[in-house]
Parts: C-alpha cells; sequence; structure tokens
C-alpha cells in the first residue's frame, strides 16, 4: 500500500493534467474567499458609512487582498515559475503570508485591548507594539530577500523561510495568551450577562482555529525547508501544496470569516436637528 501510495503521489504530480486541475480548484477557492470577503467589506461599509477604517473593515480588505494575490499567483503559476529571478518567485509566494501576520496580529491587538481595558489597565503602549512588531517583522523578511539577491545561496532560502515559519509560531502563541486569557474572563462573568456565551464561544472557536492554522504552517514550512521532497513552491508539489493550503489557509481562516461575518446593528433614525460629534 505504501509503494502504491508513493506512486499515485509521484505520478499526480509529475502529470501536467493533475497539476492544471490542483492549481486551478486553489486558484477558484482563493478566488471565491476573496470576493466573499470584498462583498462583506461593502455591505459593512454600506452599514457603517460613518468610519472609513474600522477592524471589521481592515479585516475583511486584508483577506480581500491576500486571498486574491495567491488565486492570481495560481492562475499565472507558470509565469511565477518562468520568472528570470528565483527571489521574486519567493517574494510573490511569501508576502501572503507577511499579511496574514499583520491581519491576526491586528486581531490579537484587538483582543488585548479589550482584555486589558476589562482589567482596568492601560492600554496606551499597546498601538506602539504592534507597529515596532510588525516594523521588525517587514525589516527582516526584506533584508533576507535583500541579501538572498546579493548573495543567492541555499542558506538565505532556509533563514527566509525558517523567519517566516517562527513569524507563525509567534502569531500562534499570541493567539493562545490573548484568546486564552478574553476566553476565561468571559467564563467568569455571570451566567445572565448579554451575549456573554455567544462571545465566549465566538472568541473560543477563533482562538482554537486560529492558534492550530498558524501552528500547522509553522510546522509544515520547518518540514518543507528540510525536506527536499517537501518543498511548497509553485508547482513542485501539486498535491503537498493542495493539502498544505487547505489546512493552514482556506479552511481555517475560511472559517474565521464565517464566524465574524455578523455586521454591526443598523443605527436608528436620529431625530431633526440631532448630529454626532
Amino acid at each position: 500500500m505504501m509503494v502504491s501510495s508513493s506512486i499515485w503521489w509521484s505520478d499526480v504530480n509529475d502529470s501536467p493534467i493533475w497539476q492544471d486541475r490542483i492549481f486551478n480548484l486553489l486558484a477558484i477557492l482563493y478566488g471565491i474567499v476573496s470576493i466573499y470577503s470584498v462583498i462583506h467589506l461593502v455591505r459593512l461599509q454600506l452599514r457603517v458609512p460613518d468610519y472609513v477604517l474600522t477592524t471589521s473593515k481592515v479585516f475583511s480588505f486584508f483577506h480581500f487582498v491576500m486571498h486574491g494575490v495567491r488565486a492570481v499567483v495560481f492562475v499565472f503559476r507558470r509565469n511565477v515559475l518562468n520568472m528570470h529571478s528565483q527571489i521574486m518567485q519567493h517574494i510573490l509566494l511569501d508576502i501572503p503570508s507577511l499579511a496574514f501576520f499583520t491581519t491576526y496580529a491586528a486581531l490579537i491587538l484587538l483582543w488585548a485591548g479589550i482584555y486589558h481595558q476589562a482589567r482596568a489597565e492601560s492600554t496606551d503602549g499597546l498601538m506602539s507594539i504592534f507597529f515596532t512588531i510588525n516594523a521588525i517583522v517587514y525589516v527582516v523578511q526584506i533584508s533576507l530577500w535583500l541579501l538572498w539577491m546579493w548573495k543567492p545561496v541555499g542558506v538565505m532560502l532556509i533563514l527566509s523561510k525558517m523567519f517566516l515559519a517562527g513569524v507563525s509560531l509567534f502569531v500562534a502563541l499570541g493567539f493562545l495568551l490573548y484568546g486564552g486569557r478574553l476566553f476565561l474572563m468571559l467564563q467568569r462573568f455571570p451566567k445572565q450577562s448579554k451575549g456573554r456565551s455567544k462571545k465566549r464561544k465566538e472568541v473560543g472557536s477563533v482562538t482554537t482555529i486560529c492558534f492550530t492554522g498558524f501552528l500547522i504552517r509553522c510546522i509544515m514550512m520547518c518540514f518543507a525547508t528540510f525536506y527536499d521532497g517537501a518543498n511548497l513552491d509553485v508547482m513542485d508539489n501539486p498535491v503537498l501544496n493542495l493539502i498544505y493550503h487547505l489546512l493552514v489557509e482556506l479552511i481555517p481562516f475560511s472559517l474565521v470569516l464565517f464566524i465574524v461575518r455578523i455586521l454591526p446593528p443598523k443605527r436608528g433614525i436620529r431625530p431633526e436637528g440631532v448630529h454626532k460629534d
């Protein structure tokens, strides 16, 4: 059975027909999530037109961009594969991973703010910490790309991939820390508190999904970095790419989008002459 599975795996990976089927399927799935995200963004804007930037709007916009980039890369996978610059291939593949980090780090920031406010603790430094961590991550990753461009040796690629794996682990631990804290805090609220049970389930579900998704991403990236047969670059391993993108992006983050899909309540009509400050 193991030999048969190995032969099947190799046959699928080497078959142009199956390559097209798998990568076209991934492009369609990412496209669907991207379209759903932009539709949700439009609905949010129609419901809350007075505020250009809200957490929900930014969250939906980044999902639209990230999944859209993934869809475009898979549609034009052969053009990406045939690029003369190998570094540009990896930049196109890694940019969505950085965007995922920023998006879900922002969600951790929101939960951290709620948690500390509920404990009557200062939240003044949270935004600065968020921007500092993001700046460090992007500067380090761009520096690794530039170093690899200057000296294209294999160790630079390994460092770049391991850094992104470490970033994924950092986000997973962030969700475990603040998602877990917020969940336990909500659990201590009186049972008759309005919306307590619903919010607790939402936080618990999102925490579990995000922690698991980012942890699996970290493990699979480490495995792919040190095992030649598990390369996750476009066209090299269609079957592994399908498993990877389903497990670490499409399934978990589509579930998160579904969980947080609820729109803000409609505003009541203000009496004539009354204006919002």
